[in-house]
């Protein structure tokens, strides 16, 4: 029998064992959310199932702390399923909207789901107290900063150190749904027109701030609902991630023709973004083959093409000693800007990881650099709001780098200086947050 013929009782419940097996990694601190297939519960269900996962991670530090007051002693490491449907069930009585019968009694009958009947009694017990006393129980909790905020304490310090001024305003921007923002493909359509389409499909929008190829949802949509997607017409793109083609331009714009390599380059977004806009000869390489395949999927839907290569940036095996004109290294980093997309990152990323992190990218600008013509230029890109990655990163490149030299615009509308860069802070209902720094490599 398929999970679409199933009674609605066992698929809520199926849904919500779903949920817990895909939230297990995370609250062991053994995965991500990254590889959440949905597949397993019905069509009508995916979304469901979303929502309950990147809710749990978004809210975590508050569900556990309540887990801990409703709980008389911890589950066994072994139980973390039912663990995770503890907070499933947290979850759904204090953010959604589904009756309360449903959060209690669907969650704690998922643990026969799971073949572990015992827990559907201690789930419906702790459950039904947090119905009685949930104020009681949320004000305790809430005297916490890390639990009010939702953020693990070294993160919160390190952004009060980074950002003492901004800091509370980044985490609760943070804690919110990022919108859905549209990128269209000016060889096929301007964003007037594009508009224009989306109304006629039911489907509302406002024109990005600072980005001249954007738009933002009124309400996010499954992409098969946006007219020309597979066509290629439209792509999803944050705003802040636009922005890197607008602080090419002044390099590319008059250079039919130029070779321009988009390091570390999946999903394939600004690779695809490159194309739309310039007549260039793109190479673009990464070192995960299966996000390179992403990218190389994205470029086939867009009827675009680049030369991909599967290769570690931070060496020169692959590189065939032709110089290029133009780079964009969208380093990897921490994710801090964009933890409202991926919120298992609070839980996933620690302290050691700034410090890795910015000594690979350190040795990627060192790497890339030989890679570049006298007189071309590096776009140094991360989505992450810390100094390490960003500003230190930069004026640490320009110390022991004597050819190099910032050419950061100064007069733009968004972001604020950051060192030699340009810092966007995540905004709610706005961009991401971001960093750009423009190098030139003086003859």
């Amino acid at each position: 029998m398929s999970q679409d013929d199933k009674s609605p009782a066992s698929r809520g419940q199926a849904v919500r064992a779903a949920a817990a097996r895909a939230l297990v990694p995370v609250i062991t601190d053994r995965g991500s959310l990254a590889s959440l297939d949905d597949s397993q519960v019905a069509l009508r269900d995916r979304g469901f199932l979303r929502a309950l996962c990147y809710g749990v991670c978004r809210t975590l530090p508050r569900l556990e702390a309540l887990a801990s007051e409703l709980l008389r002693s911890p589950f066994k490491s072994r139980d973390a399923d039912i663990q995770a449907l503890l907070l499933l069930g947290i979850y759904q009585l204090l953010y959604l909207r589904v009756p309360a019968h449903a959060a209690v009694g669907e969650t704690a009958g998922a643990a026969r789901v799971l073949d572990k009947a015992w827990a559907t009694r201690v789930l419906n017990g702790c459950l039904r107290r947090l119905q009685r006393e949930s104020s009681k129980l949320q004000g305790k909790v809430d005297r916490d900063p890390c639990v009010a905020l939702l953020h693990p304490a070294w993160l919160l310090k390190w952004l009060r150190r980074s950002w003492p001024e901004d800091w509370r305003e980044i985490a609760i921007a943070n804690n919110q749904p990022g919108p859905m923002t549209l990128r269209v493909n000016r060889r096929q359509c301007d964003r007037e027109a594009y508009r224009e389409r989306l109304l006629a499909a039911g489907l509302e929008s406002t024109l990005c701030q600072h980005a001249p190829d954007g738009l933002t949802l009124a309400e996010s949509c499954d992409v098969d609902a946006l007219p020309g997607f597979r066509e290629g017409v439209v792509s999803v793109q944050d705003e802040a991630a636009q922005l890197a083609v607008e602080l090419m331009g002044p390099v590319l714009a008059p250079r039919p023709g130029a070779r321009v390599l988009d390091a570390c380059c999946a999903p394939g977004g600004k690779t695809a973004h490159l194309l739309e806009v310039f007549d260039v000869d793109v190479t673009a390489l990464d070192s995960d083959a299966s996000r390179l395949a992403r990218a190389e999927a994205t470029l086939s839907r867009l009827g675009l093409t680049a030369r991909l290569i599967h290769a570690d940036a931070s060496g020169l095996e692959w590189w065939d000693q032709s110089m290029f004109n133009a780079i964009l290294l969208d380093a990897p980093c921490s994710g801090t800007g964009v933890i409202r997309r991926h919120p298992d990152i609070k839980r996933l990323r620690r302290p050691e990881d700034i410090r890795e992190l910015a000594t690979l990218q350190a040795r990627l600008l060192d790497n890339l650099w030989q890679t570049l013509a006298p007189g071309g230029t590096l776009l140094y890109a991360t989505c992450s709001v810390l100094p390490e990655e960003n500003a230190d990163q930069i004026k640490a490149f320009l110390a022991r780098t004597p050819d190099a030299v910032a050419t950061t615009p100064e007069q733009v509308a968004w972001g604020r200086p950051a060192g030699a860069g340009r810092q966007l802070l995540p905004m709610e209902n706005g961009h991401d947050g971001f960093f750009y720094a423009r190098l030139l490599k003086q003859s």
